[in-house]
């Protein structure tokens, strides 16, 4: 987006609040009890209402199952925005548009509690980073993990707590079984992955760094964290050599990406080894999916990665 863009938005947003403001002076509006939440997109969206449950209302700004890095925020997100009381957002370049067009055209007037989820969590480096790219110097898919997902969710509940302290209590106990649940998870995943034949798995989207690099294999992507990167046939027939050394014969795809890829070196490796070669789902957890919330997304990714990992 470029500067004209941001201003003409920002200008907008203001005549906005404005109206909003005035027609205020003339309406009597019912005044909500909840603490109001606006989540970047769906894994910080969810915990949020698990946490918060009854006490908040959540806003979740980029649609289930949409692109989150390239998405951009219209008038009446900033306007949303404007208006919560506890912002929530991912950081590592994931939503990288709520620092750069969102943040800055926020209100001064209205005191309200904003939190990036990633800050001060041990982060993985891109290592295919350049100046100008849309991910930046770090992986961003953090939430993918168990194990960082419950970290981002404890900032989440200490954000509720410090607009909300009154009630306190309940959220504390929210967040408890919702940390148990990750932290059950993130023992299932060290215990299911620790005897396995195969270390490396082959996957469409390079977005699982987080759960190679915590329980112990690696990931070899035909995109990087780039979804909006086109393969080369080189690298396609290079995964395809990959496949045929190490013997695997897994490839993994997420749903909400396009299979063409996955199908394509299936095909190739099919044609070249005699070998049938298996098409499982990994999730991003980007919205529910196969009627399956964040937690049951990432028992499925267990259960599938124990797969083709050949676990014993």
């Amino acid at each position: 987006m470029n500067s004209k863009q941001k201003i003409l938005i920002t200008a907008i947003t203001l005549s906005v609040i404005a109206a909003i403001a005035a027609i205020a002076l003339f309406t009597f509006t019912p005044k909500t009890d909840k603490l109001t939440v606006v989540a970047t997109f769906y894994p910080l969206a969810y915990m949020s209402e698990k946490i918060g449950g009854e006490y908040v209302s959540v806003t979740q700004l980029v649609p289930a199952n949409t692109e989150i890095h390239s998405w951009e925020p219209s008038a009446s997100h900033i306007v949303a925005a404007d208006d919560a009381d506890v912002i929530i957002y991912n950081g590592a370049g994931a939503d990288q548009w709520m620092k750069d067009d969102i943040l800055p055209s926020l209100s001064t007037s209205k005191q309200r509690v904003i939190v990036e989820t990633t800050q001060g969590l041990t982060l993985i480096a891109n290592q295919d980073h350049d100046e100008g790219e849309e991910h930046g110097q770090y992986d961003p898919h953090t939430w993918i993990s168990p194990y960082m997902a419950k970290q981002e969710g404890e900032k989440i509940y200490n954000a509720l707590v410090q607009a909300d302290a009154a009630h306190k209590d309940y959220y504390s106990q929210n967040w408890q079984t919702l940390q148990s649940q990750l932290t059950l998870l993130d023992t299932d995943y060290m215990q299911g992955l620790q005897n396995v034949n195969v270390t490396e798995i082959f996957v469409s989207h390079e977005g699982f760094g987080y759960l190679a690099s915590r329980y112990g294999f690696s990931q070899y992507g035909v995109i990087g964290l780039s979804a909006d990167e086109q393969p080369s046939a080189a690298t396609i027939a290079g995964l395809v050599e990959e496949m045929k050394a190490h013997h695997i014969y897994t490839v993994y795809v997420d749903p909400v990406y396009s299979t063409e890829y996955a199908q394509t070196i299936k095909t190739e490796v099919e044609t070249q080894t005699g070998h049938s070669v298996s098409v499982l789902k990994l999730y991003l957890i980007l919205g529910p999916q196969d009627d399956m919330d964040m937690l049951q997304q990432m028992q499925a990714n267990l259960a599938n990665l124990k797969a083709g990992l050949e676990a014993t």
